[in-house]
């Protein structure tokens, strides 16, 4: 529902991107997903997003129409382009090839192409299967871990002089930001912000510029403050 949601939003704008991997739930809908965006000022765009996103509503899979609740993750990378101070050996990394899943148009291909690749110390994993060549697939995969080596080494740096930025802990994982209210009433709220919508279907179609303004502003006053 996440990655329809951004899909939709992306579309509207304008904003170019492309589904780098998807990887298919054990039982339905979608286990991870990896989108890039190629648009000025994307990162600042949507940086809003990061964090927890909380789903209620009334499951399909649920033959006894119980209402459950479910969480889903959304990280927001910024892509480093000159990412040379960080040289990456085979013998730190596990390159994994497989089937790509997903489905067609600007998104993914379906070949034996696709790329996981795990950094063995950090444990950091990224994957790609938007190209129809495995290299391709590969260097891509590398130069997303290149970005979030660097930006966990940066991270680190900040923690040693305590100088996390405001908003680290209020929108980072293990976090509720927002949540998606479908049952037994319909809202969308920000728990940042506050901001609050009622029309769920609207949002989830992709609207969501309005908690993406309200965050900023949000975000600027706590600096101000």
């Amino acid at each position: 529902m996440l990655l329809r949601m951004y899909t939709r939003f992306l579309s509207n704008e304008d904003m170019k991107y492309q589904i780098e991997e998807i990887s298919q739930g054990e039982e339905a809908g979608i286990k991870s997903a990896s989108i890039r965006v190629d648009a000025y000022r994307a990162y600042a765009t949507l940086e809003s997003e990061r964090g927890v996103h909380r789903l209620v509503r009334i499951s399909p899979f649920d033959s006894n129409k119980r209402r459950h609740t479910s969480f889903a993750g959304v990280d927001v990378v910024p892509l480093i382009e000159d990412s040379e101070e960080i040289h990456i050996q085979e013998d730190e990394i596990r390159v994994d090839v497989y089937r790509s899943s997903g489905a067609g148009g600007q998104h993914v291909n379906t070949t034996d192409s696709a790329v996981r690749i795990t950094h063995l110390e950090s444990g950091i994993v990224v994957a790609c299967q938007a190209e129809r060549s495995q290299l391709q697939n590969k260097n891509r995969a590398l130069e997303l871990l290149k970005t979030k080596l660097i930006l966990k080494q940066k991270e680190e740096e900040l923690l040693k002089i305590n100088d996390i930025r405001g908003d680290q802990h209020e929108a980072g994982w293990g976090r509720q930001i927002r949540s998606y209210v479908l049952q037994p009433y319909q809202q969308v709220k920000d728990s940042r912000s506050n901001t609050e919508v009622g029309n769920v279907v609207n949002v989830l179609d992709g609207d969501i510029s309005l908690f993406i303004k309200d965050y900023l502003k949000w975000r600027r006053q706590g600096i101000n403050d």
